[in-house]
């Protein structure tokens, strides 16, 4: 669809969901500004910034809890505000470097952390700053600015959150469930396309990473749910459940295809034939509606799959027998967690939370620009003696953090400041033109909120937002609603220059420092996955398992991401993703079996599970791994001695390891061609 297109799509025939989401924002900030005017606060605009930012994904459980942490982080903020004038009330410079250093941390902690509670820090940085900041032109009033910020932000969220619980309202367990069913649907897609050994990897890319995008979204939406009603730690853990089985079925699928592909020759006719007959009820599957049909698809061929004979098979054979049926288990679980979010009553499953990636380099690259933006906008206030430099700063503490964790902050920059040059016009001729005429809280609300309604109908649109959202902001900055407005042109002049240099630092500074580089990011990434492929075997086994699938969801979009960006020829960082991935089930599957044998098993299986891990590092940087067989020979000699598995699970322990030997090779081998290409220009 074309950028015109969107636009008439948006204002000449919205959805239903479009105009509900717009009316309910704008009722909010109405109802925001009654409020605040009714008990004269010092800074109503602040009520509605806040209604509005809240109502961004207008489901009861998220404005619930991202007015929590709203909440939360502007009383942290405020009491450090108050702390930081109360030890240099009368010392501007040392107080700014102060504020300087706790920006940084919240920026930081915004870029670490997930969800709303990234949010929260936000809240905190930009709520200390303005209490310093406007306290210092007031030393004896710092306790009643912060009581006002709380207060004014306070209010908006409790308007925000009134009026999505009366009018139209949306839960979370809706949202939830339909993001469910886009992950299995394309992961169900996904599985029919390895089971047909196809090889095609710019399709097996894509649907995977279909199929990931909603998961993690949906991993992280799903902790929201928690505010709606008694079933809600049931769906919770439905959610972690299915994150969990997706992401084991992924690795299994990966190891199937390398096996169908590579190793066809090996692969008897039965074998080929189960395993195509599992694509096509993946496929089927995928294309029906509701749970129960899907089951039904799939319950009998999995009855299929264990009814297969073992006897004379080899112990690669025997593992992609194994695997078949696991994938088949996997998908039959993931269908009981979809239905469990749905309706947690009916089925009661157990699953701990995800732990995420989380790069600590690019979070302090993220608050060393937070800092330089406020340090070079804070000099500037200070030198000029500007009293409008203050929504400058604001501005720039604002969405400096704000964008730091997005994927493409720049060009979400942009698109802020185009919205920002439209509301210029639109502020000045209906916030001062206009609004200057107006008498009475009816006229007022109609020609201010006029503008914010039709910018709120605007970013309904996923692809818009960035210009309409910034309108609408903008449009209540440089009016600021209160009791005591200022209609003279000066004043209006004066928070456009602010507006336009806040924005303008942080666009330049995303352009001088735009984040780690892409290549620096891949080696960081594949880095990570190898350190805790060698942490795997020291912690408890959920946690090593909670930990490891989290952040290797995470990591695959990431990784999936950059291979977009490279030329079709190499494009691998997602085949090392995977591999890792599957490397990893692996390991936590012989730590399910042999964590509670003799202590020498035990020995010898940590020994193993480092030499893995040390393959799996060097079969990426393009060299042969090695040692794979020795410690395997070890493990093979301890079980021997001390006993602990039956025959058939050694057998099934034999194929594993080769087959994890066989796709470290070819890994080894990918990566090494790889390297012996010259780069292309592109890469350069």
């Amino acid at each position: 669809m074309s950028r015109l297109s969107l636009w008439t799509d948006a204002y000449l025939t919205p959805s239903p969901s479009a105009l509900k989401f717009a009316t309910k924002a704008t009722l909010a900030m109405v109802l925001a500004l009654y409020v605040a005017l009714m008990f004269d606060l010092e800074r109503p605009y602040w009520a509605l910034i806040s209604a509005a930012f809240l109502q961004i994904r207008p489901m009861s459980g998220m404005v619930i809890e991202k007015g929590l942490c709203q909440i939360g982080g502007t009383l942290i903020g405020a009491l450090v505000g108050i702390g930081i004038m109360a030890l240099f009330a009368q010392a501007r410079v040392p107080a700014l470097i102060t504020l300087t250093l706790w920006l940084m941390l919240c920026a930081y902690a915004s870029s670490l952390l997930r969800n709303n509670f990234s949010y929260g820090c936000i809240m905190g940085a930009v709520t200390a700053m303005l209490v310093v900041v406007i306290g210092h032109s007031q030393p004896g009033g710092v306790f009643g600015i912060a009581v006002a910020r709380l207060s004014e932000l306070g209010l908006g969220a409790i308007c925000a959150t009134l009026v999505n619980a009366l009018l139209w309202p949306t839960p979370v367990k809706e949202h939830l469930a339909r993001q469910a069913d886009s992950v299995i649907n394309k992961a169900f897609t996904h599985a029919a396309q390895r089971l047909d050994a196809s090889d095609d990897m710019d399709e097996l890319q894509e649907s995977l990473t279909q199929s990931l995008e909603p998961l993690m979204t949906l991993e992280i939406d799903s902790q929201s749910a928690r505010y709606e009603g008694p079933g809600s730690a049931g769906r919770v853990r439905a959610t972690h459940l299915l994150t969990k089985r997706t992401l084991r079925f992924f690795a299994t699928l990966s190891a199937l295809h390398q096996l169908l592909q590579d190793q066809a020759g090996q692969v008897n006719d039965a074998l080929k034939r189960l395993a195509s007959e599992s694509a096509q009820a993946f496929r089927d599957a995928a294309d029906v509606s509701g749970v129960p049909a899907a089951r039904e698809r799939l319950q009998d061929l999995r009855h299929q799959a264990h009814a297969c004979p073992e006897t004379d098979l080899t112990p690669l054979q025997r593992r992609l027998l194994l695997g078949l049926r696991e994938v088949l288990g996997s998908a039959m679980i993931m269908l009981d967690a979809r239905e469990a979010i749905a309706h947690p009553g009916r089925k009661r499953l157990r699953a701990g939370a995800l732990s995420w990636h989380r790069d600590h380099l690019a979070a302090l690259l993220n608050a060393g620009r937070a800092g330089l933006v406020f340090s070079c906008l804070a000099t500037f206030w200070i030198q000029t003696h500007w009293s409008n430099g203050q929504v400058a700063m604001l501005l720039g503490t604002l969405f400096s953090t704000f964008f730091a964790s997005r994927d493409n902050p720049v060009t979400i920059c942009v698109m802020f400041f185009k919205g920002m040059l439209v509301a210029l016009p639109s502020a000045f001729l209906f916030g001062h033109v206009l609004l200057s005429q107006a008498n009475g809280f009816p006229m007022l609300a109609m020609l201010l909120f006029t503008p914010l309604f039709l910018g709120l109908l605007g970013a309904a649109k996923p692809q818009l937002m960035g210009y309409c959202l910034a309108f609408t902001i903008f449009n209540i900055l440089l009016t600021m609603p209160g009791n005591g407005m200022d209609f003279s042109f000066d004043s209006f002049a004066n928070r456009a220059i602010a507006v336009i240099i806040g924005l303008s630092a942080v666009v330049m500074a995303f352009r001088l420092i735009p984040g780690l580089g892409a290549p620096l990011q891949r080696r960081r990434l594949v880095s990570a996955i190898s350190r805790d492929l060698s942490d795997i075997g020291a912690p408890p086994l959920h946690e090593a398992e909670a930990t490891f699938s989290g952040r290797m969801a995470d990591r695959l979009l990431q990784l999936g991401r950059h291979d977009n960006m490279l030329p079709e020829e190499q494009r691998h960082l997602f085949m090392i993703g995977l591999n890792g991935l599957d490397l990893g089930r692996s390991c936590l599957r012989l730590r399910h079996r042999l964590d509670n044998s003799a202590p020498p098993v035990r020995q010898a299986l940590h020994e193993l599970l480092a030499v893995l891990a040390k393959a799996f590092e060097e079969s990426a940087r393009g060299q042969s791994p090695r040692g794979i067989r020795e410690a395997s020979q070890s493990l093979d000699e301890a079980l021997a001695s001390h006993g602990g598995i039956t025959k058939d699970w050694h057998v099934l322990l034999e194929g594993l390891i080769e087959r994890l030997s066989l796709t470290l090779e070819r890994q080894a081998e990918v990566m090494a061609g790889v390297k012996a290409k010259p780069p292309s220009a592109s890469t350069q």
